[in-house]
């Protein structure tokens, strides 16, 4: 029953990379939604701009937390692996 709960269970970071995806997604729609009156000649609110700037930069930061998030499990994991483990009678 364990072994299948930690093959259902996902990656330490895939949460924060999926969220981070998200918000650089939407960040990256909501600027180029902004930029399409720049293109007809009307200029779009520079403070706006730069908020939706931040939210993508935002956005790149969580996910990039993430994978290190997942880096640094996987590398746990692999040191668990490789150190030789100590039977609790010795």
């Amino acid at each position: 029953m364990r072994e299948q709960t930690q093959t259902n269970s996902a990656a330490p970071g895939d949460r924060l990379i999926r969220a981070g995806a998200i918000v650089f997604f939407v960040g990256a729609v909501a600027t180029l939604v902004t930029v399409a009156p720049l293109l007809l000649g009307t200029t779009p609110f520079p403070t706006f701009m730069f908020g939706l700037s931040m939210l993508m930069g935002v956005g790149f930061l969580v996910a990039g937390a993430g994978v290190l998030r997942s880096v640094a499990a996987g590398r746990r994991q692999a040191r668990a692996a490789s150190s030789p483990s100590v039977s609790p009678s010795q």
